[in-house]
């Protein structure tokens, strides 16, 4: 296989610029637009198609990966902040709950991206390389799990743990590995979700100068797209590289959207952009509009 049975055309469309530095897309399947964020401005976004930009909301304490659970509330990691918020399905935003912000009493690091299982299982990366040595109350870098019951547990530990993704089948959780070294980790999961084993399923390491191992996601033959440096690296099941995606900037994220779910949308620094694609993606998150 190669990107030419994947993607439809190779030229990527710019929807909307002028922000510092996108983040956290995800499509809502039922109200057909997509979120996302820019980080460092702390700030929230609608954006429909052929539309522009919306700012729903500001001070989001650096507001990052995002996904809907379940019931369609929005889960949003909040790096600043430390904690992970879920807003109502209304989506007037008008009120939040936090999700998770310690862990046995300890503040977490720095919640970097956030995916929903299809039981209601939120799974988080921690990453703690950020956050001052001094000011660090959890011992290591980490996946967390929050079940559907409130309660937590680690399911790994990991050097810089950042973008998420699951299988097809939801047996396999990717995870991208952003410094120290540049690769994809796939943790192998039980019935239950609980972490059997792991492997390295993909190395990302490269001479390119930008672009880091980021937001992932998954299509429905199972091929995992990660962000990463030069462009967005494809990879088959088997973890074989298909190829790189090349769009005017390179991106820290991705997420299929439109009704079809043929569009891959782009969040970069600058901008954001999409790319029409031959195979369908998953949603990265289990609610259905």
């Amino acid at each position: 296989m190669d990107l030419s049975q994947l993607i439809e055309s190779a030229e990527a469309q710019r929807p909307a610029t002028g922000f510092t530095f996108t983040e956290g897309p995800v499509w809502h399947p039922s109200q057909h637009f997509y979120y996302f964020v820019d980080v460092r401005e702390s700030k929230f976004y609608r954006l429909r198609p052929g539309g522009s930009a919306e700012l729903l909301r500001e001070k989001t304490g650096e507001g990052n990966g995002t996904t809907f659970d379940p019931q369609g509330r929005l889960i949003q990691c909040e790096g600043g902040n430390a904690r992970l918020t879920r807003w109502p399905a209304d989506g007037k935003f008008a009120s939040s709950e936090v999700l998770i912000d310690k862990i046995d009493g300890k503040r977490l690091n720095r919640p970097n991206d956030v995916i929903c299982a299809s039981d209601g299982s939120v799974y988080f990366t921690d990453p703690n390389l950020r956050v001052p040595l001094a000011q660090r109350q959890q011992e290591t870098a980490a996946i967390h799990r929050v079940k559907p019951d409130g309660s937590v547990s680690k399911v790994a530990d990991f050097e810089y743990p950042n973008g998420l993704a699951l299988s097809p089948d939801e047996r396999i959780l990717y995870v991208a590995n952003t410094r120290f070294a540049a690769y994809i980790h796939a943790v192998e999961l039980d019935s239950a979700g609980n972490m059997v084993r792991r492997r390295i399923f993909a190395d990302m390491s490269s001479d390119e100068k930008v672009g880091v191992p980021d937001g992932m996601k998954v299509d429905t033959l199972g091929n995992v797209y990660c962000t990463g440096p030069g462009g967005t690296w494809v990879f088959a099941p088997d973890g074989a590289k298909i190829g790189i995606i090349k769009t005017p900037e390179v991106p820290a994220n991705l997420c299929f959207g439109g009704p079809d779910m043929k569009t891959m949308f782009f969040t970069a620094h600058s901008s954001v952009y999409t790319l029409q694609c031959k195979v369908p993606g998953l949603p990265g998150h289990p609610f259905r509009g």
